[in-house]
């Protein structure tokens, strides 16, 4: 297996999610942090836009999204399972409904002033108006705070329904539905320990964390920003697996497009269109610094559009 290069930072919360999916399936990894905040020139480097975090990059092929991420490491991984046969299907739909709809209350609590004002603190003068400069640039929704919090305890008690019958939220072991769920409220509890009062209603979520955290993260190694451009520059993308073209948008193979995520981060990715399957587009483009690579993001979630 070409060695796997994640690109996070410590309190993403999406990172988290796929650094405890590295530790599920007891994966070896190599670890660049990248910038909270834009500019992230060796970010744009390997994606040639993209600007969320993580993403994950094996040799000259950029994974983006973690629900894609975690399909590929489930390819590259099959055992532990993420995708028990007989949970395929609901267990992607919860995990899509908790990586938009429980995240989004859980940030929108989270970072009220009081938890805000803990997040920085500490952190150089600045920081703060530029991350919120930055994620008013990603085209964030904003919720109040009250709606944010009635919500977020909402779905807590759900999940706590859920929990409270086995150790995970579907049965025995956990799915992708468990790493989706567990990343907003890891954040609450670790990242702004301040406003983590609100799990303590709902003791069966805390140990049901206690069990997702077991998980550990994998075995990490450091690596730098521009050594993972090198190995990109070095590489050769791999041959794409024959999966049927699925033209939804009257865009043939070989077109130049752009692809943007549908929510936020409205920053396109421009290359040319060398697959559209079912689950995923892959676009072909060249980099001064990290050579040609291919940049690939699931079908859910981003819009592909003709280059201009």
């Amino acid at each position: 297996m070409t060695e796997l290069i994640l690109h996070h930072y410590p309190a993403s919360p999406f990172a988290h999610k796929v650094r405890c999916v590295l530790g599920f399936k007891q994966l070896a990894w190599k670890s660049v942090i990248v910038p909270s905040v834009m500019p992230k020139p060796d970010v744009v480097a390997l994606t040639g836009g993209y600007r969320r975090t993580p993403f994950l990059q094996i040799g000259a092929d950029i994974y983006c999204d973690t629900a894609l991420i975690c399909d590929v490491l489930e390819h590259l991984q099959p055992e532990p399972v993420l995708y028990p046969p007989h949970l395929k299907g609901v267990s992607r739909v919860f995990a899509q409904w908790a990586d938009m709809v429980l995240f989004g209350a859980a940030m929108a609590y989270c970072l009220q002033p009081r938890g805000a004002q803990a997040l920085f603190a500490g952190l150089p003068d600045g920081a703060a108006e530029a991350f919120r400069n930055d994620r008013r640039a990603m085209g964030t929704a904003r919720t109040h705070p009250a709606d944010a919090t009635a919500a977020y305890r909402s779905y807590l008690r759900r999940i706590a329904n859920m929990v409270e019958e086995h150790d995970f939220l579907f049965g025995a072991e956990p799915c992708v539905a468990d790493f989706a769920a567990y990343h907003p409220l890891w954040f609450t509890r670790e990242c702004v320990p301040v406003m983590a009062d609100i799990l303590s209603a709902t003791p069966a979520v805390l140990e049901w964390m206690d069990r997702m955290a077991a998980q550990g993260q994998g075995r990490a190694e450091k690596f730098s920003a521009q050594d993972a451009v090198t190995v990109a520059a070095g590489a050769l993308p791999q041959p794409l697996p024959a999966e049927a073209f699925q033209d939804e948008h009257g865009i043939p193979l070989g077109s130049r497009v752009t692809i943007t995520a549908e929510s936020f981060g409205p920053e396109p990715t421009e290359g040319t269109l060398i697959a559209a399957t079912r689950t995923r587009y892959t676009l072909a483009r060249t980099d001064p610094r990290a050579g040609d690579v291919y940049v690939h993001f699931p079908r859910v979630g981003y819009v592909l559009r003709r280059a201009a």
